[in-house]
């Protein structure tokens, strides 16, 4: 059963505050309901992964301009079907930079989301129960825009506010800072 690998993965993952704490509620009742949850078409919603993909100084993110959204998010898509949430992550990294210096940070769930994707064309308004990890990259590598964004761009931490202040967001920019600082202290996440 393609969720199961992905339900157990959530069951040791612990939320970071209450808003993901719903988050991971949330995707693990949608996950035991849906058998069909990996699919893209599957409505009212499907499984994506996301990368959070950080310079080597870990003080800059890169996002992408997102066309269909129209808004700076971090680099991800749908599973298709695949339940290994980690290697879509890093697939969909790699197709929509070019990047070939991306590489995970950790193969742990890094954070959860579940939000609403609008009504586009001929499919309706669904949800995206998003699984994002931690990767790096070399930020001196060039990269290329993909048909899927009008652009991306490595923005530093403290400016990510100003192109994209959802509250998902801040939480990845937070978690980022706090990692950053476990890592100097030595306590580190990598």
């Amino acid at each position: 059963m393609k969720q199961r690998s992905l339900i157990e993965q959530l069951t040791i993952y612990n939320p970071f505050d209450a808003q993901e704490r719903t988050k991971h509620r949330q995707m693990l009742i949608f996950l035991s309901k849906n058998v069909k949850g990996f699919q893209r078409k599957h409505l009212p919603g499907h499984v994506t992964a996301s990368a959070w993909v950080l310079d080597s100084s870990k003080n800059k993110v890169l996002m992408t301009h997102h066309v269909k959204l129209e808004k700076w998010l971090q680099l991800g898509g749908h599973a298709d079907g695949q339940n290994d949430v980690l290697s879509v992550a890093f697939r969909e990294a790699m197709e929509e930079s070019g990047l070939i210096s991306i590489e995970p940070l950790h193969k742990n769930i890094f954070d959860v989301d579940v939000h609403l994707i609008p009504e586009r064309k001929n499919f309706p308004t669904h949800f995206h129960y998003d699984v994002r990890f931690l990767f790096h990259a070399d930020e001196t590598e060039p990269f290329h825009i993909s048909n899927e964004s009008y652009n991306l761009q490595w923005i530093s931490l403290e400016n990510v506010r100003r192109f994209n202040d959802e509250d998902s967001i801040i939480r990845l920019i937070t978690k980022s800072e706090i990692t950053n600082l476990l890592h100097f202290l030595d306590i580190g996440f990598w």
